[in-house]
Order: structure tokens, then sequence, then C-alpha cells
């Protein structure tokens, strides 16, 4: 009855027992992510932050991007994501910005002074590969796993248009400065040249027979290199429409000591010679003019270069960066004026030996001439990206994501004549290396104990801060002494690690089991313990105090007291609260149940298909549930052993179950990414946790029940906690059902233009939920407008029929916004729906509205409200449904008054942006006249400064002669 309701009567005062909300659930949240310091997806990249160059750097956190402070080594921002993993980051070319592509397609800028991210597009339908803002930052180039570039106009918060051509994922895609083209590698093997212009692809490059995985353009965008999957990175010479003249006659590399030109006999490619000019070639040609090799022998990785174009770098699967230099013409000038000197030099030699004769001396400009390797930087790890900064004292930073959970900063000279690379900085404290593979809370629900492959780290709960961290050998299970004064661990190569927290030491290892120690369980009574291995035993521990050899005090100590020999390896063990039985799991996929006072065995619990790895005892020893690798849990009476419910718990296996404290609810996690709560007395699923991107390995429910902690392999670790806010069951499905209708809107095909095939989609938004609920909103506003335009009439005839004014009945939603008409409310559903998803709603809305829209926006234009919003749809309007608008007689004066006041509005709105651009010239140039007389005022000051001291030293010098 303590779950059950009671309401009062209104008509007859008395208590009626409410069977609607029989019992009632609290809600877990999500209450942060901590122990992830860069996840591997993402590339990490330096941003400026409070006008500080190459000290901050932006990592993905799974779905967050973190934002770290390399001197400090302190997490200072946090740019909360949505759901989706990070795949890609760049930075705004101001420096104000950062763009955020995800797997799901979607890109969003956000600012990195607020920390809030306000534009969101639209278009990919697979992971960001590849993001590029052009010089100013006006535009951005994104590539995709769905084969597409699409370039967004970040001003306007829109797309600009679609780029369709490579036949596999795109792995970069770059702005040239100069021109209005875009170049963009892919997985198919492909280089593409796009005139932005015309929107179109006009010259594919197919010199390359693997993946392209990089590309860079250097020496003022005359050449670009590529990264594949050999050991070669391919230089391309480009020339231009202006040199082209030039270019005709290629002739082979040969050289007096003269500048940079092309350089290498053009190659024949796929049977076709280079040099014969095609349409493509009108705007640029491109020419191999060599390679440059790599030590390693894999595939690239990441190919960057830094601000100044003027160190290149790349990386493979290993974890050496190797660094180039790119030489200038005036350095390549001096190297080849060497070259040739030593060559007339030997020239000379070999002719006094010979006969004397006048003998030309040819020298040969290779590649290396030009690009020179500097050095090899190696990390501590394999490296998974990395970014280049040039601070102004002429140093290279370099700092780079590493594999294992790590960020590394190195610096070099690279003008220095040995140039070696010195780290500078890392970032470690904030995770482990490897993925945690057990989790502990304390009694007082104030500590966390995880646990690796190599350290024991505790985390206070309340600031997520590591207080304390240990090495240990490989951890499988842990828990809290009582006290938590120490902990325990147990470990792959079967030992007890005895741990104290106050000093951080070691202070005892046993030799448990000859196996992995899987499993251990602190009796009720909290004096013993209970471990479980892969030699097929289980032993009992009793804690004991000893004297300690290194101070005159005691010890904490275990000592084994009893050995259970079993026939199969044991995964897991479990005492029951009275502290009578104890359940173990063996690899026979049976839990079997002894008295721990005589050993005896009592039941065997079988059914699953697949080894028990987890099971936990209810808190009043009436229940226990067990969770296998067959994906299923089942939940048995402990008095008989039966099978009361078997439930299909995840889509992979179960990794962890725990009940709550004090409850029949228990929490499961699986390798299906999920974490859930389930009712083990009304056997229904209560809620899922998602959040984790990858395999969860464990859990931990505090004592109190209110906080969960759970650790992935995407090396995070999650807290979530208990709300006061009540779960209702019939709510969730519902809330389940919408989730699972929206991910099927994302999922249908996207709506057709008519005279385009399915599946042809050049415009660049994607239709989701939010562009059909925005289509709504404007079917809904034209409907109220078409109503109250019909009461409108009907109101007029009344008045006339009456002969006198009659008072008009106010729509409620129209007096929600100010008692405005009805057609003003229809520009506000306009203006209130995002620039970035404005084109696909209007895709989207049906045919039978657009008559009533574009008489509407004729009335608008006129009235001069919001000119380029209403141009911008009125034109797209017309793209779309151009046959039908043509062939309506009805709409025919409705074009033709559009068009004439469309024209003039346009004129005025042209003539005014003409005028302010005018005027802000002018304050430009006015404030620059006052800047250059302040300098000059400047100048002036600092020079009479300088003749004072001069004349105050003159007067010492003749004091002291």
């Amino acid at each position: 009855m303590d779950n059950a309701r009671f309401s009062s009567c209104l008509t007859c005062g008395t208590r009626h027992y409410d069977m609607g909300l029989t019992k009632q659930y609290l809600r877990y949240v999500a209450s942060a992510v901590f122990g992830l310091i860069g996840s591997q997806k993402g590339n990490i990249v330096f941003v400026t932050l409070r006008g500080e160059k190459g000290r901050y750097v932006a990592v993905p956190a799974c779905e967050h991007v973190f934002i770290w402070d390399l001197r400090k080594g302190e997490k200072i921002l946090i740019l909360q994501g949505l759901k989706q993993e990070v795949t890609c980051l760049c930075p705004s070319p101001d420096g104000l910005h950062l763009a955020v592509g995800y797997e799901d397609g979607s890109i969003r800028i956000f600012s990195l002074l607020s920390g809030e991210g306000n534009v969101t597009f639209n278009g990919h339908k697979a992971a960001i590969t590849s993001l590029k803002y052009d010089q100013l930052g006006g535009r951005l180039a994104s590539g995709s796993k769905d084969t597409d570039t699409i370039v967004w106009d970040v001003i306007n918060e829109s797309g600009l248009y679609r780029l369709k051509g490579h036949k596999d994922a795109v792995t970069q895609a770059l702005f040239l400065r100069e021109k209005n083209l875009l170049v963009t590698s892919g997985k198919d093997t492909l280089v593409k040249w796009w005139d932005l212009d015309t929107q179109h692809c006009f010259k594919t490059m197919v010199g390359h027979r693997t993946e392209v995985w990089g590309l860079v353009l250097v020496s003022e965008e005359k050449r670009l290199i590529t990264g594949s999957s050999d050991s070669e990175l391919r230089a391309w010479d480009i020339a231009y429409l202006q040199e082209m003249d030039d270019l005709e006659e290629p002739e082979p590399k040969k050289s007096r000591g003269s500048p940079p030109g092309i350089q290498d006999t053009p190659e024949p490619r796929d049977g076709t010679p280079e040099t014969d000019e095609t349409p493509e070639d009108r705007i640029l040609t491109c020419r191999k003019a060599g390679s440059i090799m790599r030590e390693g022998r894999d595939r690239v990785v990441n190919l960057a270069v830094d601000r100044t174009g003027r160190i290149l770098a790349c990386h493979g699967t290993d974890s050496v960066l190797e660094v180039f230099c790119i030489l200038s013409k005036a350095e390549v000038q001096k190297k080849m004026d060497k070259k040739m000197k030593k060559a007339r030099k030997k020239a000379k030699l070999n002719s006094s030996k010979g006969e004397e004769e006048d003998l030309e001396v040819n020298v040969e400009m290779t590649l290396q001439d030009e690009i020179q390797r500097v050095t090899n930087i190696k990390t501590s790890a394999k490296i998974k990206s990395f970014d280049l900064i040039h601070s102004p004292q002429g140093e290279l930073k370099a700092v780079f994501l590493l594999q294992n959970n790590l960020v590394e900063s190195y610096s070099l000279s690279p003008s220095a004549p040995a140039p070696q690379a010195v780290r500078t900085s890392r970032i470690t404290l904030g995770g482990h290396r490897s993925d945690v593979r057990t989790l502990s809370f304390s009694s007082d629900n104030i500590a966390i104990l995880s646990a690796a492959a190599e350290s024991v780290k505790i985390w206070n709960r309340a600031t997520l801060q590591c207080i304390r961290t240990m090495t240990c050998e490989y951890a499988l299970c842990s828990f809290f002494v009582p006290g938590d004064r120490q902990v325990v661990i147990g470990t792959k190569t079967g030992k007890l690690q005895l741990y104290d927290l106050a000093s951080g030491n070691l202070l005892e290892t046993v030799d448990a089991h000859d196996g992995a120690l899987w499993s251990l369980s602190l009796s009720p009574d909290q004096r013993r313990f209970v471990t479980g291995g892969a030699d097929k035993s289980v032993k009992f521990w009793d804690f004991e105090l000893v004297k300690d050899e290194n101070s005159t005090q005691k010890r904490l100590s275990v000592k084994q007291t009893r050995t259970l020999q079993l026939d199969e390896d044991v995964l897991c063990v479990s005492y029951s609260p009275n502290q009578k039985l104890l359940a173990v799991s063996l690899l026979d996929c049976t839990v079997k149940i002894f008295y721990v006072d005589t050993l005896k065995f009592f039941l065997s619990l079988y059914g699953h298909k697949l080894p028990v790895i987890c099971m936990d005892i209810s808190y009043d020893g009436t229940l226990i549930a067990t969770g296998s690798a067959d994906r299923n849990v089942k939940i048995w009476g402990l008095d008989f052993g039966d099978c009361h419910k078997s439930l299909f718990a995840h889509d992979d296996s179960v990794m962890y179950l725990q009940f709550v404290p004090k409850s029949h609810l228990f929490f499961t996690a699986g390798k299906d990414h999920k974490i859930k709560q389930w009712d083990a007395d009304k056997f229904e699923h209560i809620q899922t946790l998602e959040g984790h991107h990858q395999e969860i390995w464990c859990l931990a429910v505090s004592p109190s029940g209110d906080y969960v902690v759970s650790s992935s392999h995407d090396k995070s670790l999650r807290l979530w906690e208990r709300t006061r806010e009540p779960l209702i069951l019939e709510e969730e499905r519902e809330m389940q059902r919408e989730a699972e209708y929206e991910e099927s809107v994302a999922k249908e095909d996207q709506p057709v233009v008519p005279g385009e095939t399915q599946g042809d989609n050049y415009f660049t938004g994607k239709k989701t939920i939010e562009t059909v609920k925005a289509a709504e909103r404007i079917m809904e506003a034209v409907e109220l407008y078409r109503e109250e335009t019909a009461k409108m009439k009907e109101h007029k005839a009344i008045c006339k029929a009456a002969g006198k004014e009659v008072p008009l009945p106010i729509n409620p939603i129209l007096m929600a916004y100010g008692n405005i008409s009805p057609s003003a409310y229809v520009l506000e559903i306009f203006k209130g729906i995002k620039s970035s998803e404005l084109e696909e709603s209007l895709l989207v809305l049906p045919f039978s509205y657009v008559p009533d829209v574009l008489k509407l926006f004729n009335e608008f234009i006129q009235l001069g409200s919001d000119i380029e919003l209403l141009c911008r749809c009125l034109f797209f309007l017309l793209r779309i449904h151009f046959g039908q608008i043509t062939s309506n007689q009805m709409l025919v004066p409705v074009i033709e008054k559009l068009k004439e006041t469309t024209i003039s509005k346009v004129s005025q709105v042209r003539d005014v942006i003409g005028f302010n651009m005018a005027g802000l010239e002018y304050l430009k140039r006015e404030c620059e006249a006052k800047s250059e007389v302040m300098f000059f005022a400047d100048a002036t000051s600092h020079l009479e400064e300088k003749k004072r001291k001069r004349k105050k030293r003159e007067k010492l010098i003749l004091t002291y002669t």
C-alpha cells in the first residue's frame, strides 16, 4: 500500500484508491561525462581563446567538444552536443567559431565566446568526414561518407549547393584563395576540381591507384600534394589560365639554377597523354611533378600544412609524424646555385684529367630540392590526429590526439641546423589509457573507483576530479574495503591487490588464482569477501590486521580461509544479503547456489544458452537476476530456484547487472551501447539510458541508489542521477514511439522535385522532423488565414444585413501574437523558421497551399517587409513548382504583380544597401585618417623621448669628464 495513491472525491469527500498509478518510478537522467580526454573519431584543432593562439585545443569527446588549456592541463569549456558522436572539427579563420560535424551528417557551428551552438545544417545522410572554411569564413565546405560535398553559406545560415560526383566517401575538401574553385579527394581514388560559379566538376585527376586520404595546397596554390594508401606523397603542378601559353610545350626538368617551374615530363595516364589539351584545361592544368617518399609504409591517415604553408606534415597508422619544409623560391635558387657550383667544379676536375673540352653543365632539379625533410616527431602512442601552428617566435607547435585517450604537444624550430622536437605538455590525469573494466562506489556515495589495464583512479563524484591515481595490473573487479580507506582489486593474472587511498601505495599483492580473477563479492557483515577465478575455484578471504614492517602501526591484510573447488571456470560470485547462500556462475551456462557455512550444494539455475556473465541478488534475498551472453536476463526465486521470467534485455551480450538498493528494480548494461532499468516484480522495462557510443563494460549503483556510473569502450565514464521527476510507463512508451517515428521520417525517401528521379537530390537540405514540423506550421497558418478571411466576409455580410456594427470574435492565436492580422501571422511563421530549414520546409509543402502563399507574398512585398526572406521563398517556390504555376491561369495575374513589385522593391533594398556601404566606407576612411594622425603623434612623442634620454646621457658624460 506504500506505493498506492489516494484521491479525495470532490462530490462525497471520501478517499478513493487510485488503481491507475499503483507504482511510481523516478527518472534517471545523464549528469556528466568524465574520464575522457579525447575520443578517436574526430580530429584535434588549435582554437583561439582570449586572444591567445597555440594555448587552447578543441578535442572531440563523444557527443561533446572539450576545450583544453595545454599550459594548465585543465578543461575550460564544454561545447554541449546532442546525441550523435563528433567526427570532424574546423575552426573559423577569425577564431570566433568552431564548426562541428557529427555521425548523423549534421553540422553545428558553435561560438567560442559563449559556447552556444546556434546554427545547425542538415544535409548529409552519413557521417561528416571533412570540414573546411574559405579564406574569409563566409562559406563552409563539408564532405561526408554519403559521397556528397555541400557548400554552406555561414552568414545566411543556408546551403548553397550540393556537389555530386564521388563514388565513395569524401576525405578532404579545400577552397582556393584566389579562384572560386574547390578541390576534393575521395576514397574512390579520385581528386576532383569544382568550378563554384557553375557548380560542376571541370577536372578529375585519376593518377592514383588507391584511396586518396588527404590533400594540401602549397607554394601559393601552385602545387597540390596528395597522400594515399602507399608510402608516396604525390606532388602535382597547377597552372592557371593566364599561364597556359607557357605550358603548351612543356620541357624536361633541366635547369641552370633557374627557379622551379614545370619539372617532370608528363606521364601518360590510362593511355591518354596528359599534354593533350582538353576542354577541362581551359581553367587550369594539373601535371605530376614527382613524389616524396615517406618513411612509413602504411597509408597516410592525416596530411596537413600550417597557416603559413611552409611546413608540411603527415602521419600513418603508427606513432611517427613526418615533418617537411617547403622552401621559398629564394631558398631553392640558393640551393641550386650551390649545386651548380659543385657540378662545375666536378666537371672542371674531370676535364683536366682527360681532354680539354668545353663541357656544358646541366643540373637536374628534383622535388626533394624544393620539399626538404625536417625531422620526425615520435609520440608515446599511435597518432589519431594532429594540428600545427606557428608561434610568433618562429617555433612550430604540434598537438596530437593519441589512440590511448591522451593529448600531447611538441615544439620544434624548423630553421635550426638539426631540429629536435621537445614535448611541452601532456594531458593525462583526466582519464585512463585503456578501457575501464570495473567500477565501485564508496559507502558514503562520494568517491568513485575506476580501474583499467594500467591504473586505478579515485574520482570525487561531486567535482568529477581525479583525486588519486595508482598503477596496477590489468583490473577486472574491485570494491572499497569497509571504512573507505583501502580498495581491493582483482586482476587478469589472478592477483589480489590491496591499496591504501591516503598514501596511494600498494599495501599487498596476493596470488589468489591461477587464471583470471573474474569476480569479487564482499560479505554482508563486511568482515570477509569471496573471489571466483578461471582456475575453477571459489576462495574465501578474511580481513586481518598485521604488523607493518615499515611502521610501528598495524596495517590491513587478507587471509585465505576456505576454497570451494568446482568443475568449470567461475565467472561471477555473489553473497545473499543474509550471508547464508553463495551464488556462483559457471562456464557451463548454469548458476549454482551453495550454503556458505557448509559449502553444500543447494540449487542449480539452468536455462541460459550461453554463460552467465553477471548476476545480483535483491536486498531481501528473495530474487536473483542473471544476465548472459545470450542477451537474456532471467529472474529467479531463491527459495525454490524457479524462473519467474525471462526477458530479452539487449541486442548484444548483457555485460553487467545490479539491483538498486532496497528495491526490486535493477539496471543492466549491454554491448548494444545501452543501459536499461527493469522492475523484477512486474517484469517491465522502465527506461533506457542512452549516451554511450561503444560497448558498455560495467556499471555501479551507489549505496543510496541516487547515482549510477558506467564505463564503455568509447573511453568515457558517465554519471547518471536519479531525479524527483516521476516516470509514467505509458508516457515513456509514447515518447519511445515518437522517437521511432522521428527516426523513420528521417530515413524516408527525400521529396522529389518534378523532373528529377528518386535519389537525385541537388538541394542542400535534408528531410528531418524539424522541416516536417515547419511545413505543418506553414500549412496551419495558411488554413487559419483562409478561415479568418472567410469569417471576415461573413461578418461584413452580417453587419450589412443588421445595419449596424456587430463585434467580431477574435482568434486566440492571433491575440497571443499581439492581436495581429491573419496575413501578418503567416509572415511571423515564415520568419520563425530556421534559415537552414527553410528550403526543405517549402519542398515538403503541398502545392494546394502555394497559390495562397504567393498572394500573401505579393501583399508583403508591396508593404516592403522582409524583402530578402520573401524573395528567397518566392524564387524557391517558383523553381520547384514552375510547371504547375505556369499552367495555372488563376496565378498568371499574381505572378505579373509579383514581377513588378519584386523588381521595384529589390531595387530599393539594393539602393539602401549601396548607400549604407558607401557610408561605412566613408567612416572607415575617417577612422584610418584619425588612427594615422595618432600613429604619427605617437611616433613624434617616442622620438622626443629618445632625444631627452640622449641629452641626459651626454650631460652625465660631460659631468664625469
